[in-house]
């Protein structure tokens, strides 16, 4: 089989417009969190044909992107044929480009309703993204091979281990559920966020990227588990897998107590979902950069190392040592379904994607059965609470006409030699 080199993109970050999710309301609350709401995005909901024709010329030959559950299901138990139709238009041109549709059933973003519903960390959501997923994959399963459930679906956790370690440092020992002092703002968002969700006073709006008690991780794998084998009782031939976002976890001692402490923090990053994934047809790999640790925990970047927009410390060996990590447990196939950096230096996004996929030819080499890689992003988009600073993009979009200017990254990746 032919080695699938694309990009990657997020419905809720391209297609704008999504009015019925939980992160547009969020994006208008009054004393809201975001830098700026998404409005049209980079209107990819129109304009879809234009970049994956772009795909196509730069020599790229798969394009993962999510269907929008708000869309589809804008309210409980009612769905919108345009909207299926919309999709299927989409995945028909992919297939017309010779470009592999890959498609991700959840990208952060969930309906409004779900939310009001008890959100992610509500035993019900498993049988309402089963019952979503079983539906999109009846109309348009016939067009796909790859089918990722959730993407991410270890966020919540890491989100909740990120704030844990904030608090940690201005000397609060906490654990998840306790009630902690917040800063006016917050609290004020959290009563509106309540209040637009439909909740009770002093409710948690639990979205997908809430911080995630261990029985909604626990929960967020059994939804993956129920949609998986939901859509291949359906169509069988797909190939189904989740994703999950991993670093390159490395000791900065050999100490007992730093690699112990390294060991517990890839059991929470990927070890512990094993039993949740072996039934999986593939397993989606991502990363971004590695995390140094000792004993006491994740360590700043080292002294005058080069960071990324998001600050992030650069560095793509990360993927090939995680890919070799993931290997040794999960036996599957292994796909890259988002690796990347935000920068506005073209160069360093090249030499990025060099270092990166180089890695991946050794892993191949090696006999580790890595099937696809996917740049995050196709598109300079909405980053979710940063709004339209991070440049991820290999296509650099005018914030004002909508216009497309491929960057020189973009024909690099495609002209890449895998072979």
């Amino acid at each position: 089989m032919k080695f699938l080199l694309g990009a990657a993109t997020a419905a809720h970050q391209v297609e704008g417009n999504n009015i019925h999710s939980d992160y547009w309301i969020q994006e208008h609350l009054p004393h809201t969190m975001f830098a700026e709401p998404s409005l049209d995005a980079c209107d990819h909901y129109n304009r879809y044909e234009e970049d994956i024709k772009l795909m196509k010329q730069a020599g790229l030959n798969a394009y993962r992107f999510s269907i929008e559950w708000a869309r589809i299901e804008p309210e409980k138990g009612k769905y919108d044929e345009k909207e299926v139709a919309h999709y299927r238009q989409v995945i028909e041109c992919c297939r017309n480009n010779n470009i592999e549709p890959i498609v991700t059933m959840h990208h952060f973003t969930s309906p409004k309703w779900l939310i009001t519903e008890g959100g992610w960390e509500a035993e019900s959501t498993v049988e309402y993204f089963a019952k979503y997923c079983s539906y999109v994959v009846e109309k348009l399963g016939d067009l796909l091979t790859y089918v990722c459930t959730i993407n991410e679906a270890n966020m919540g956790l890491q989100i909740t281990a990120i704030m844990k370690r904030i608090l940690t440092q201005m000397g609060i020992n906490i654990q998840v559920g306790v009630n902690l002092p917040m800063p006016e703002n917050q609290k004020k968002q959290m009563e509106e966020s309540a209040a637009a969700f439909n909740l009770k006073p002093g409710e948690t709006a639990n979205t997908f990227v809430s911080q995630r008690t261990p029985a909604g991780d626990l929960m967020v794998m059994k939804a993956h588990e129920a949609a998986r084998d939901a859509m291949k009782a359906i169509k069988p031939h797909l190939k189904v897998g989740v994703t999950l976002s991993l670093h390159d976890l490395q000791a900065a001692d050999r100490s007992p107590e730093t690699l112990k402490k390294v060991e517990e923090e890839w059991h929470e990053e990927f070890l512990h979902y094993l039993p949740f994934i072996k039934n999986d047809d593939f397993f989606g790999v991502q990363n971004y950069t590695r995390e140094v640790m000792n004993a006491d925990g994740v360590l700043k970047a080292p002294e005058g190392a080069e960071m990324t927009q998001m600050n992030y410390e650069y560095y793509p060996q990360a993927l090939e040592n995680v890919i070799r990590k993931v290997a040794e447990e999960f036996k599957g196939e292994l796909m890259v379904t988002e690796n990347g950096l935000a920068t506005d230096d073209d160069s360093r996004r090249e030499a990025f994607i060099e270092t990166a996929l180089s890695g991946v030819k050794r892993c191949i080499a090696d006999g580790i059965p890595v099937t696809g890689y996917m740049y995050w992003s196709l598109l300079d988009n909405f980053e979710w609470q940063k709004g339209f600073s991070m440049k991820f993009g290999l296509i650099a979009v005018d914030r004002v006409t909508q216009k497309r200017i491929p960057k020189p990254s973009l024909s690099y990746l495609g002209e890449f030699q895998m072979n």
